[in-house]
């Protein structure tokens, strides 16, 4: 290493050092130009681009990955079989089934089982939607709901009380008092269904492809490009 106070150390010329010097901060000013605009429209409000939550609630997407739902059929009668499908799917292990036998005379499900326990995890679960996916009777579903904070472990356990819906379609919220959690999400169980839909298929387009909930949520297919394009068009000509 070169001694700084050597007689024969040659310091760098002034010349250079300040076009350094002033490269160096005309390049951190372009940076941070683009930050202070946005910082100033922030402040001023012609650039906010957040949301004021929870004065304001965003419109969630139709294929949102929410909160849970456990579906019945149109009759009332239960769509989960007791079949273990979605636990065994979840990566995370979030799900606990237990099945158990129909009662002949007063039968739960349409088929041999139902599902007599069920559990859901929420501290586990990283809404994947493989349940969803993988489950043969559409039981389970995914609603817009995602305000479910807790305090304590034990409420983040949703169980089969919590999840099932009611004969008329209303799904039960664990707390129905908070004031953040618009409840009217949990009646939308039906759009990431039609992520999964063969809709892609030129032989199932236009094909209702699950069966609905007693409900008031959409079952109906997603419509065709045509449909789309038509309305994309006339959107465009209203603006």
């Amino acid at each position: 290493m070169v001694d700084r106070f050597d007689a024969g150390y040659q310091f760098p010329p002034i010349r250079a050092t300040l076009e350094l010097v002033v490269g160096v901060l005309r390049e951190l000013f372009k940076g941070l130009r683009v930050t202070g605009r946005i910082m100033i429209g922030t402040i001023t409000g012609s650039e906010l681009v957040t949301t004021r939550y929870p004065q304001e609630m965003r419109e969630k997407p139709q294929r949102f990955h929410g909160r849970h739902v456990l579906n019945r059929y149109p009759d009332g009668m239960e769509k989960c079989i007791g079949c273990e499908l979605c636990a065994g799917a979840c990566p995370a292990k979030c799900i606990y089934v237990r099945g158990q036998d129909n009662d002949p005379a007063n039968p739960t499900s349409p088929g041999e089982r139902f599902g007599f326990v069920y559990e859901i995890n929420m501290l586990r679960c990283i809404f994947c939607g493989l349940c969803v996916e993988a489950c043969p009777t559409e039981a389970i579903t995914m609603t817009s709901l995602f305000e479910m904070s807790t305090t304590n472990r034990e409420d983040a356990i949703y169980t089969r009380e919590t999840l099932l819906m009611d004969p008329v379609g209303k799904v039960p919220h664990m707390f129905p008092e908070d004031e953040l959690a618009d409840l009217g999400e949990l009646d939308t169980a039906d759009g990431w269904l039609k992520a999964t839909s063969p809709s892609g298929v030129a032989a199932y387009e236009g094909v209702e492809m699950w069966r609905g909930t007693p409900g008031p949520g959409n079952w109906d297919p997603e419509p065709t490009q045509d449909v789309r394009d038509s309305r994309t068009s006339e959107e465009d000509g209203d603006g």
